[in-house]
């Protein structure tokens, strides 16, 4: 497979040498150090403890400044003085297109591609294109809690196998999977795989795809596979593959989400894409979504252009400057009785078992020592605490300072 270096953790940061690379984008290095005051912004992430003194380091959105060929992109949309209804910039379908066929050698037709707002409503979607009310939807827990309401969203059952935790690699069950959806009293549409995985940051490899999606085809599911977390590869031996590109049966049942709003901290100007192979279920995901889900407003599309037509070392300097501080999370917290970090393999969020330590409510003890979390239980496994080590190194390393207070005070 082609693959640009913008992906790797632990190359040499040095000019790609693709033709098409773009000299307006800077190679300076990035400052991930740069301390950014988000607080009294309408941030999510910081309003969530206004006026406390906790530190949030809970929801997936990183404290690094957006780079600047996206800020110029937006500065640029904005200095036109018109802000109108807008389709999708060609610009955008052909950058995406390219990424495609250069990350992961997978030649996509722009026909294929559906526009979203973002991820999330995406899932919703697909749930919904798959399947009617009063059928299954097939998922692995522990996952990113949007998932864990698609059901109930579309008046559908959800059908739950939890992911194996091997020594740290949170694996398939396939034949338990198997017998949820053979034990099941109707029909069962879709299966819902997130890849990278969050929480557990695993990167799927090839013959776990080809046997998950050879069970799809087996128990004909639509395949819906969100790979908004591609690119935040933290190891560079293991690449992340598309499910769908593997093999064209899988293609031909597959609905593939994407955004760059994970990558290049830009979840406020959101824009993601389906690809969706099968013009069928292409066109049940576009029913499904007409006059209900907006088109990407026109600053997300020039930010997504932008993103994707990224050539630079930013994303390779992110993964490395996330690698390192992925390193110190575990060198820090496993050395704590009762706590065990997970091996996190992609993006930039630490799963971390703290079972031993009985906490009946996690959150509310780590928030009296000043530190934000995401309860494990949010997403479908009590005794786990999720942190986003996404932020520059003195904050981290002030979050694992009150994380070990926390502990040490049991």
């Amino acid at each position: 497979m082609l693959r640009w270096p913008t992906l790797y953790a632990h190359q040499a940061l040095t000019k790609t040498e693709d033709r098409s690379y773009d000299p307006f984008m800077a190679e300076e290095m990035a400052d991930f150090d740069r301390l950014i005051d988000r607080r009294d912004t309408s941030s999510s992430k910081w309003d969530k403890y206004a006026g406390t003194d906790i530190l949030p380091m809970w929801v997936a959105d990183t404290d690094f400044l957006v780079p600047d060929f996206i800020l110029n992109a937006i500065r640029a949309r904005l200095d036109h003085g018109i802000l109108g209804y807008t389709i999708t910039p060609p610009a955008l379908t052909e950058a995406v297109l390219d990424w495609l066929r250069h990350q992961f050698d997978w030649q996509v037709p722009a026909e294929w591609l559906v526009w979203l707002p973002g991820v999330v409503p995406g899932l919703n979607l697909a749930t919904r294109a798959s399947g009617q009310p009063g059928d299954a939807l097939l998922l692995n827990t522990p996952i990113y809690y949007p998932f864990l309401a698609l059901a109930a969203n579309a008046g559908q059952t959800m059908l739950d196998s939890p992911l194996h935790d091997s020594q740290g690699r949170w694996e398939f069950d396939l034949d338990h999977m198997g017998a949820l959806v053979d034990g099941f009293h109707g029909r069962t549409g879709v299966y819902m795989l997130c890849n990278p995985q969050n929480p557990t940051g695993r990167i799927y490899i090839e013959d776990e795809l080809l046997a998950l999606g050879q069970f799809c085809c087996d128990r004909d599911l639509v395949l819906c596979s969100d790979e908004i977390h591609c690119s935040l590869l933290l190891d560079s031996p293991q690449p992340h593959i598309p499910i769908a590109a593997l093999d064209p049966a899988f293609a031909r049942r597959s609905i593939t989400l994407l955004a760059p709003n994970k990558t290049y901290n830009i979840p406020g100007e959101s824009c993601g894409v389906a690809i969706i192979p099968d013009a069928g279920l292409r066109q049940r995901f576009i029913g499904a979504r007409n006059g209900l889900v907006p088109h990407p407003t026109v600053l997300a599309l020039a930010a997504a252009t932008a993103a994707y037509q990224d050539r630079s070392t930013w994303v390779a300097q992110l993964n490395q400057y996330l690698a390192a501080n992925r390193d110190l999370v575990a060198q820090r917290l496993n050395a704590l009785p009762g706590v065990r970090v997970n091996q996190v393999e992609a993006t930039y969020l630490s799963w971390i078992d703290i079972r031993p330590l009985a906490l009946s409510a996690p959150l509310a003890h780590f928030e009296r020592y000043g530190l934000g979390l995401s309860d494990g239980a949010q997403f479908g496994l009590p005794g786990y605490v999720r942190l986003n080590f996404g932020c520059p190194r003195a904050r981290l390393i002030e979050g694992l300072q009150r994380f070990e207070s926390a502990v040490r005070a049991l």
